[in-house]
């Protein structure tokens, strides 16, 4: 899979998280691997599935009550839902919360309208073997309509334009042209 980046990333010490800003890497069209599959339960337990948003473009976020740079980050993540609308489905993955009601106590007081995988053991960040590690905490992977990775942003968020502005490429790819503005 061919990737161009930018940044740099300290390591995750024993914070079991990335400490810097996001590694920010897209994949070309033509160099996209197979789709990423993965089913299990959101934070509600009911059943969920990255299949069934095959044909809009995804954003998976993965959070953690506990981790700080993600309770900073909150805020920007539900402003770029916000602002991406109906265009692009956000779809996260909450991990090493020790009970769903952490996870739903947070989602619900930073404005999370989109489901979440529940994964406490990291499970579901094996679905994305090549491109999250076990502590790509927070990080970010967007997938194209297809289900394919696109684009990732491994680490902290560098700002809501930032995903905004690399979802919005995806978002285009159909279109065939950038958007306005």
């Amino acid at each position: 899979m061919g990737v161009t980046a930018c940044n740099d990333l300290e390591g995750t010490g024993d914070k079991g998280y990335v400490t810097q800003d996001g590694l920010i890497a897209t994949v070309a069209v033509d160099e996209r691997d197979p789709a990423i599959t993965y089913d299990g339960e959101d934070l509600d337990g009911q059943a969920l599935s990255l299949a069934d948003y095959r044909g809009t473009v995804v954003v998976v976020s993965v959070w953690g009550s506990w981790c700080g740079p993600c309770r900073k980050e909150a805020p920007w993540v539900a402003g770029a839902a916000d602002e991406l609308g109906s265009d692009v489905q956000f779809v996260g993955i909450n991990l090493r919360d020790s009970s769903t009601a952490q996870a739903l106590a947070f989602a619900r007081n930073f404005g999370f309208g989109f489901p979440s995988f529940y994964s406490p053991d990291g499970q579901a960040l094996l679905a994305f073997r090549g491109v999250l590690g076990l502590r790509s905490i927070p990080s970010f992977v967007v997938l194209d309509r297809e289900g394919r990775v696109a684009a990732s942003i491994i680490g902290k968020l560098p700002s809501q334009q930032t995903l905004v502005d690399l979802t919005q490429d995806v978002v285009d790819e159909a279109s065939g042209g950038p958007r306005d503005g």
